[in-house]
């Protein structure tokens, strides 16, 4: 599946309603950003199941700061609407396999379980 172009209009939805989202933040004027896209783009295509998404920080200044993204290119996995992964710099492509097989074996019970319990500990 084609990577997709994320933005205001369309995060939200697109986070709630796919189980895994793996998102690159990045800029047309970056060029780690420019030589990591086309590894982005073919692992995509090996993982038909996931949804692939770019933000780009130019045009979308808000989602790039509601993520404090200071460096880009970088990598965020969101697992059931949990951020599992972030990341900045580019991963080779054996490296970006082996955090997405990670990410697909976590066991979202335990962290989402984890969740509760720091949302609990800023509260008290």
């Amino acid at each position: 599946m084609p990577t997709i172009d994320l933005t205001q209009a369309n995060f939200e939805t697109t986070i709630n309603d796919n189980d895994m989202v793996i998102v690159d933040f990045w800029a047309p004027w970056c060029a780690p950003c420019r030589s990591f896209a086309p590894t982005y783009e073919s692992i995509s295509e090996k993982y038909p199941d996931l949804i692939f998404a770019k933000i780009n920080t130019e045009e979308e200044k808000e989602l790039g700061s509601m993520f404090n993204i200071r460096s880009i290119p970088t990598l965020m996995i969101f697992r059931e609407k949990v951020i599992i992964f972030s990341q900045a710099g580019s991963l080779p492509a054996a490296g970006l396999e082996d955090v997405i097989g990670k990410a697909k074996g976590l066991d979202m019970s335990k962290v989402h379980q984890e969740v509760i319990k720091q949302e609990k500990e800023k509260t008290a």
